[in-house]
């Protein structure tokens, strides 16, 4: 029977939020781990997740197809986990999500690897949202070079350093007040960082079927607003929560896309709240979740006070801890 020291498991875009968990899974599940980064010289902190050589990284660009390539020689199964929430000079939605993307699956298809692509729930050829369209575009093209390739769509992925959840509360911290887009009524299924890189990794292991489609959400469907006050409640933060209309947020939006910190805020991502970010009823039905892998989530209440803690004001912590 084969060891899974003899698959080489090539990630790209490992350095990164989920990526470094996804790493970490794999490392403990014994797959040799090629990380593909942009710059190598900045993943130094990937090798403690492993034994001594267990994982070792190289340089790749997905936008320079070559080097994708040369990343997936000899790899057995590559992983995508490369997105953009904000697009910054050539790094845009199109160049990343779904040219990039694309290039990945070719260079998968020519070595012979196992693909598994990582790409969001709203990700819609006819979206509003640039950002939802190129995720779209991306899948696609996945499936259209490795037909077998299977699909991971995470609801708002949350955990340290996640860009939503600590925004919120980094916020709060300087603001009186926390914007309600839309209302505050868009649905979400805040998803826990660490059982979508559970999720990666049992598809590694062949757990998951193949050509298939997988919407990773946690366990609460939860209001915008809900988030919002459950991200307070952590922080032992009281601040007015204020309906802003989408109409204006996306007035503002077009000027805090150039904001610092937790200010900034893009016109997509408004058009993004404009659709709820849900598992499907279609994706229960067959079984293509967390829970037909037989994970069980974690949800955002749990997990939110192990990180956010941070956030709350001097003294609050061992108080609320008492």
């Amino acid at each position: 029977m084969a060891s899974n020291l003899d698959t080489l498991v090539t990630v790209f875009g490992g350095s990164g939020f989920v990526g470094r968990n996804v790493v970490r899974a794999l490392a403990k599940r014994d797959y040799r781990i090629r990380v593909a980064v942009r710059r190598p010289e900045l993943a130094g902190h990937l090798q403690p997740l492993g034994r001594v050589g267990q994982i070792h990284t190289v340089q790749a660009n997905l936008r320079y197809p070559e080097s994708v390539a040369a990343a997936l020689r000899d790899s057995h199964v590559a992983i995508n986990l490369v997105g953009i929430l904000t697009e910054s000079g050539a790094q845009t939605f199109e160049a990343v999500q779904a040219e990039g993307a694309a290039n990945v699956a070719k260079a998968a298809a020519a070595a012979g690897a196992r693909l598994v692509h990582v790409s969001a729930i709203g990700a819609d050829a006819e979206s509003t949202s640039s950002y939802a369209r190129a995720k779209a575009a991306g899948e696609a093209a996945a499936l259209a070079a490795v037909p077998e390739a299977v699909i991971m769509r995470p609801s708002v992925v949350f955990g340290p350093e996640d860009q939503f959840t600590n925004r919120f509360a980094g916020l709060a911290r300087i603001s009186p007040f926390l914007p309600l887009i839309g209302g505050g009524e868009t649905k979400m299924q805040p998803v826990y960082f660490g059982d979508v890189a559970t999720a990666v990794a049992d598809a590694v292991d062949g757990k998951a079927q193949a050509g298939a489609t997988y919407e990773l959400g946690g366990p609460e469907v939860l209001s915008f607003r809900e988030i919002l006050k459950i991200i307070l409640d952590i922080t032992d933060r009281d601040r007015a929560l204020l309906p802003l209309p989408f109409g204006l947020a996306r007035l503002q939006a077009a000027l805090l896309q150039f904001a610092p910190g937790p200010l900034k805020l893009t016109p997509d991502q408004v058009e993004l709240l404009r659709s709820d970010n849900v598992v499907s009823e279609t994706a229960k039905a067959a079984g293509l979740t967390l829970q037909g892998l037989g994970i069980t989530p974690d949800s955002l209440e749990a997990i939110g006070p192990q990180y956010l803690w941070r956030f709350r004001p001097a003294g609050q912590f061992q108080r609320k801890n008492a």
